[in-house]
């Protein structure tokens, strides 16, 4: 398996040294991965470069290409993280804040398989999860059957009988109920099974892949799995089915080539990083700020400009704004925003200005003016990495409206502490005990 980090090159020149910001590819996968530049779902993630390189952009993730070569693209390292392990823990963690599931707590052995590449990772969670609910027990429904029979059971489909040939008048046509765990959620599992059972090089998956498969052999698959997930149930009498139906999921949009739209042989299992930073700092501080402040993400609520177009009588907002967190209590509220940018608190000068984009102040002034009527403060959240280690002083847009920038130990779960804690009492009183 190829091993590289975002924003890396691919190239099928052999005479190069492979390391994490270049990988050599063969010319079939390069092919793949030029056809896949051209999708749009996934043209944001490569760009073509030239005739025999092309570029990652800031997404991570799992790519197989029909020829069964394997890339494993992993966050940058040089955000402190100084081993692939590290890195790629450190994504499996933000996957499951981005996917809102419950942090769990590991055993030393489900930490040895976190050191598996991403998509072993991913059948080791549906797994588990999936060994979890047969132990708790499948959820049995009622399936209406219709057959021919000896005896009568259930109710007898009178019009079938009316048409039974003679010669078979000791045979009966009836409809009843069998209490199966044939219903759809449970196909669906077996659907996903087979295919991780198939796929998964992992001893230990594949241990409890085949020990499910067992259990689970009366169990018929779905046909049509991405269409039928639309009919998974929701409620009170499936919910602990929960926790596994966004690994099932995954396993069916990402890691399955046969259950995917269009002719698509290769696995693109890919996420941008910029959106599961985002979700990540999301959980952790909706999480801690629960009980103080609430936390809204993708609030919307605001536009940039109002106007009133040619062809109507009335105005329209336009422009919409929506910065990543507010945070509210009562009418008072706090405007956040992440950026998976690497900065620099070493490059201090008017010039390089901390490698800071002014396009993001002025994003962050909008948001301001709009949200908070120019007043207060509000806070940009970067990665914390070895040349961004503590927040920066504070930027004034005026006497009462100010701005400040602070780093997101992802590695610890909180913001860094320095000098904004008095101005976000939303933050500061939950960080006492968490804070990196």
């Amino acid at each position: 398996m190829i091993q590289v980090r975002e924003y890396a090159t691919l190239s099928t020149d052999t005479s190069v040294a492979p390391s994490l910001d270049l990988g050599v590819v063969s010319q079939s996968t390069f092919d793949w991965l030029v056809s896949l530049a051209g999708k749009s779902d996934l043209q944001a993630s490569i760009s073509v470069t030239g005739s025999k390189s092309l570029k990652l952009d800031s997404y991570v993730g799992y790519l197989e290409s029909p020829s069964g070569e394997a890339i494993e693209v992993l966050p940058k390292t040089g955000l402190g993280y100084q081993t692939p392990d590290s890195a790629r823990q450190i994504l499996q963690k933000m996957l499951r804040s981005a996917m809102q599931l419950p942090p769990r707590e590991t055993t030393p052995a489900q930490l040895s398989r976190m050191s598996t590449p991403l998509h072993e990772w991913i059948f080791a969670q549906f797994l588990g999860e999936l060994k979890t609910l047969v132990t708790r027990g499948l959820r049995f429904d009622y399936e209406r059957t219709e057959e021919e029979s000896s005896f009568i059971r259930g109710q007898l489909n009178v019009a079938a009988q009316q048409r039974q040939h003679p010669g078979r008048a000791d045979r009966f046509h009836i409809r009843h109920d069998l209490y199966t765990p044939n219903r759809i959620e449970n196909r669906l599992l077996k659907t996903a099974l087979d295919y991780t059972f198939k796929k998964c090089r992992h001893p230990e998956n594949w241990r409890v892949a085949n020990e499910l498969t067992h259990i689970m052999e009366s169990i018929e698959p779905a046909r049509d799995p991405l269409r039928e997930m639309a009919k998974w149930s929701s409620g009170r009498l499936v919910q602990n089915y929960a926790a596994i139906k966004p690994w099932c999921q995954l396993v069916f949009e990402k890691l399955n080539p046969n259950f995917q739209q269009g002719k698509n042989l290769g696995i693109a299992l890919m996420f941008p990083m910029e959106r599961l930073f985002e979700e990540h700092v999301a959980a952790i501080l909706g999480r801690n700020t629960r009980s103080l402040w609430q936390l809204k993400a993708q609030a919307r609520s605001q536009s940039l400009v109002s106007h009133q177009p040619l062809w109507s009588n009335q105005e329209h907002e336009w422009f919409n704004l929506r910065p990543d967190l507010m945070l509210y209590k009562g009418n008072d509220c706090q405007v956040l925003d992440t950026k998976w940018k690497l900065l620099d608190q070493n490059e201090a000068s008017g010039e390089k200005k901390y490698l800071l984009s002014q396009a993001d102040f002025y994003q962050m002034y909008a948001y301001g003016h709009k949200y908070q009527n120019s007043q207060g403060d509000m806070m940009l959240i970067f990665p914390k990495h070895e040349h961004f280690t503590q927040a920066l002083p504070c930027f004034r847009f005026d006497n009462d409206f100010s701005l400040w920038v602070v780093p997101f130990c992802v590695e610890a779960d909180w913001l860094v502490a320095g000098g904004w804690e008095t101005q976000f009492p939303g933050l500061s009183e939950a960080s006492r005990q968490s804070v990196c």
